[in-house]
């Protein structure tokens, strides 16, 4: 069989329901030369998914974690290019042909990746928030550059990139537990120019269930685990570090974490004080009322 030219990668754990939708999404896809490889992280939970001559299983011997999980999943690719699906998210049909595409047709001198932009939805379908991406050329800092109004660094998990330059810079630190799309994007901009589409190609679901990002276990150490890993580069935007900081603050007080939220706050203050008693006297304040 001939290398496909994208691998959708699956990472799953105990989400045997979900999962199925996510397969689903990608194996709609309007192009047809891709692989999807559904990555099991040791699973507790029987995973069923019908037989597919494009669909392929991957079971870990045992629970390794998102990021061991997500570079299991680039190892035993076969494509060109690589994207990720969490298991609880869906691709629209195109979104494999328009990142293809805009990646055959961009002016940039490579290595390039592309972006596209994510909704969120409810589960009943409900429009919640559309995220569109920036273009950022290489040598730029993801999340800490300043953006044109309208724009999100909040589609990251929309990534189409070389297999081959993804397993160059290291892949996912294994080290992260949440935060491993934020931290891999540090290292993988500096060596690539990365495309912002301003189409929605992904569709982040909201439901009841637990999400990584989210996990209260995970969430302060690997924040911090990350401005330590990048304390160079975060020192070097203070406007950008402060928002950082302060968007974590206010994540953390809607997860029930006050006192993280507080602290968090504090910190924004000592880096950028203007900047954040500014923000702090928005409308965002009533967070915090």
């Amino acid at each position: 069989m001939n290398e496909p030219l994208l691998s959708i990668i699956i990472p799953t754990y105990n989400r045997p329901l979900l999962l199925q939708g996510a397969v689903k999404s990608a194996l709609a896809q309007t192009m047809s030369d891709f692989e999807v490889i559904v990555v099991d992280d040791a699973s507790t939970e029987t995973i069923d998914l019908p037989e597919h001559p494009q669909l392929k299983i991957v079971r870990l011997p045992e629970h390794k974690g998102i990021s061991a999980t997500r570079n299991a999943g680039a190892k035993a690719a076969r494509g060109r290019w690589l994207t990720f699906l969490d298991d609880d998210d869906w691709l629209l049909p195109d979104m494999a042909k328009l990142s293809l595409n805009a990646l055959k047709e961009t002016k940039l001198p490579p290595p390039v990746a592309v972006i596209s932009g994510l909704e969120m939805v409810s589960s009943d379908g409900k429009k919640l928030a559309t995220h569109l991406p920036p273009t950022l050329r290489r040598g730029c800092n993801f999340h800490l550059e300043e953006i044109e109004p309208g724009q999100s660094f909040f589609s990251k998990q929309t990534l189409v990139v070389e297999r081959q330059l993804l397993l160059e810079i290291g892949g996912y630190d294994e080290s992260f537990g949440s935060r491993e799309h934020t931290e891999m994007f540090f290292r993988l901009n500096a060596v690539c120019s990365i495309i912002g589409l301003p189409i929605v190609t992904y569709r982040q679901l909201k439901h009841s269930g637990a999400r990584l990002s989210q996990n209260p276990v995970l969430r302060q150490p690997d924040f911090h685990r990350l401005i330590h890993k990048h304390k160079t580069l975060f020192l070097a935007h203070p406007k950008m570090f402060s928002d950082f900081i302060y968007n974590h603050a206010l994540t953390s007080y809607k997860l029930g974490q006050k006192q993280a939220a507080f602290k968090s706050v504090a910190w924004a203050l000592r880096v950028h004080p203007l900047h954040t008693l500014a923000r702090i006297a928005s409308p965002m304040k009533k967070v915090f009322s």
